[in-house]
């Protein structure tokens, strides 16, 4: 059974008024690029994208955390020591999670394969949304999913609190896929997803699959992937998630026996690490996202497009993270994560457009939208109108969810939430099977 969310559905809701409505506004009323959407019926990516990736943007074009990101390279904070050598993926950003700050970053707004760091994003959207004592059968499905595995069989039963630890401790895609048909099947989730995305003002990110696994179409960025990871840490119930050194997994009778699985994060033992992420797939390469806390201080980090040679992306995020505890927190920094996507303003419209929508459309099993009139004549005021009312009921429920937040984030100085147990015994399997 679904946990209740009050706040959470009137958004769903209003997101549906806002898209229906909007997608009824002729097009030379609502001019612009649309949001990108993941296509399954294209091939499967295999391989990164040739050339630079597209740059996602805001509302109207703006630059998500300020127009200091608006940059396909790297960007340092002024007064900075230099970002260290060994630093070569393609995509990275390091914050203070606590301010905001962002105190470095490369191509931050770059849309990338996020592989199994979209997980972060799963996570995120069904933490407080499914009962952790809900007991979800395994299926044949779950057993044949494509890469890694927690090692689900059919018939075993599996808590929900348990799938959330399989799904971060050893990133399991089946351990996703039971979490997502627990929640209402994976079209549900995915569309959950790309919701929560936008309420945090993550409007790079385009989510196609609860795993990671690769589809045409899903991305999501530097800047995304340290909004999602820095909501995981602020939340008491989420951090203790990512802290889990180890979990067991029930044996089925006449298929498995009971075994042990153990947190694969390669930062497990960085002093006051608070957790981390890895991905891989052939199109994404590798990526990561991991936070720490030192003298009360948090940053997060995140590296996208990386290759093992020189350096590992874990290892690259931990001289981040080194090189960021370095930096004095009077320096600022050259933008800042957001922390909705009510504090993303648009450009104003004029009198003869109208705004787009403030997120995907026309996101992965999201609202249809509906016929629209004939092109050439005005708006319908009553469409125009139903569209004003979803975009207060929107940002209503989004500033209340930003003051909710507030008070559950834990102070400057505040011990991290959840325990915090020994390094993993190993990076667990190949990462070649790895999304």
């Amino acid at each position: 059974m679904r946990r209740r969310g009050g706040a959470r559905r009137v958004l769903l809701a209003a997101l549906v008024l806002l898209f229906a409505v909007l997608g009824a506004v002729p097009a030379a009323a609502a001019p612009g690029t649309p949001r990108p959407t993941v296509d399954p019926s294209a091939p499967t990516p295999t391989a990164p994208l040739s050339g630079r990736p597209p740059q996602g943007s805001g509302p109207g074009g703006v630059t998500v955390g300020g127009e200091g990101l608006d940059t396909r390279g790297t960007v340092v904070v002024d007064g900075a020591p230099p970002v260290p050598d060994g630093i070569v993926a393609a995509g990275w950003l390091v914050a203070d999670a606590g301010t905001g700050d962002v105190l470095a970053a490369r191509d931050p707004h770059g849309r990338y394969y996020p592989a199994s760091t979209l997980k972060t994003l799963t996570l995120l959207t069904l933490a407080h949304r499914l009962d952790p004592a809900l007991v979800v059968e395994g299926t044949a499905e779950d057993e044949q999913m494509e890469g890694s595995r927690v090692g689900m069989v059919t018939g075993g039963r599996y808590p929900v609190s348990l799938l959330f630890q399989a799904l971060v401790l050893q990133s399991g895609n089946d351990a996703a896929n039971a979490l997502a048909r627990a929640f209402g099947g994976t079209q549900a989730t995915v569309q959950a997803m790309n919701a929560t995305a936008l309420e945090l003002g993550a409007f790079d990110t385009v989510a196609g699959t609860p795993s990671g696994l690769d589809v045409a179409g899903q991305f999501s960025s530097p800047y995304d992937l340290a909004l999602f990871f820095r909501a995981l840490v602020a939340d008491p119930l989420t951090a203790g998630i990512l802290a889990t050194p180890i979990a067991e997994m029930p044996g089925v009778e006449g298929r498995s026996t009971g075994f042990q699985i153990q947190n694969e994060n390669p930062l497990a033992g960085y002093p006051g690490g608070l957790g981390g992420k890895t991905g891989f797939t052939d199109a994404a390469r590798h990526t990561f996202v991991t936070a720490a806390e030192r003298d009360g201080r948090r940053l997060v980090v995140s590296v996208v497009g990386a290759e093992n040679l020189p350096l590992r992306a874990a290892d690259q995020a931990a001289l981040l993270l080194d090189w960021g505890f370095a930096v004095p927190p009077s320096l600022g920094g050259v933008g800042t994560l957001v922390g909705s996507a009510a504090e993303v303003t648009p450009p104003a419209p004029t009198s003869s457009t109208v705004p787009s929508p403030a997120g995907p459309a026309d996101v992965a099993a999201g609202p249809p939208a509906l016929s629209s009139p004939a092109s050439d004549g005005p708006p319908a005021l009553g469409a125009v109108a139903l569209g004003a009312a979803a975009v207060a009921v929107v940002v209503a429920t989004l500033i209340g969810r930003r003051r909710a937040m507030r008070r559950i984030r834990p102070e400057p100085g505040a011990p991290p939430p959840g325990r915090r147990g020994p390094p993993a015994a190993g990076t667990g399997a190949s990462p070649s099977t790895r999304p």
